[in-house]
């Protein structure tokens, strides 16, 4: 039905960068919303960034001000760029995509950041 890949994750050391993209296909009529979810060893799935029609935004609080969610339309693809990286914003994170009231998600990619 609709199918999400992620790419770009990876190791990287404290203070790094890395850019995530979830390219989206399938059976797209019409996003609502695409966002990024991190779930770390032991904890909840949450919310990092959420990009909905219109280009409003929402952030987790604490990656405001290091994460931008952006998204091209033209290729169904939404990405995250990460900045000034710290080890807990290690996870796995999966991308999401919400279309007539359905969720959709990505098989997820792995984060480290550690020294």
């Amino acid at each position: 039905q609709v199918q999400l890949v992620e790419s770009g994750g990876g190791l990287v050391q404290p203070g790094g960068s890395l850019r995530l993209s979830c390219a989206a296909s399938g059976s797209i009529f019409s996003i609502y919303a695409m966002g990024w979810y991190r779930q770390a060893p032991g904890k909840q799935r949450e919310l990092v960034a959420r990009i909905i029609t219109g280009g409003i935004t929402n952030y987790a609080d604490s990656v405001k001000g290091r994460f931008t969610i952006s998204r091209d339309d033209a290729k169904n693809t939404a990405y995250l760029q990460m900045n000034s990286l710290k080890p807990e914003d290690t996870a796995v994170y999966y991308c999401n995509l919400y279309q007539n009231w359905v969720d959709y998600w990505g098989q997820g990619t792995q984060v480290t950041v550690s020294s």
